[in-house]
């Protein structure tokens, strides 16, 4: 459900919609979601200072189901 979301919301956000890839992955207890865009829609996906990625991290913790104690983690490359 995590990457669903995060494809969802990148696919609002960039100009390359084609370009988009969410891969996830467990380490131990934590989820980590890799989000890779075109580098010319890097800035649109981190926003100024960083707000929209911390935005989708909010999102992303807000979303999951945190009952268990695990950790969502957003990587943008």
């Amino acid at each position: 459900m995590e990457s669903e979301l995060v494809q969802y919301i990148a696919e609002h956000l960039v100009a390359n919609v084609d370009e988009i890839k969410v891969n996830k992955r467990q380490a131990g207890r934590t989820t980590i979601i890799e989000l890779s865009v075109a580098q010319d829609d890097m800035g649109r996906v981190i926003g100024k200072g960083g707000r929209v990625a911390n935005a989708m991290r909010a999102l992303l913790r807000v979303a999951s189901d945190n009952t268990t104690g695990n950790r969502i983690v957003l990587e943008i490359e």
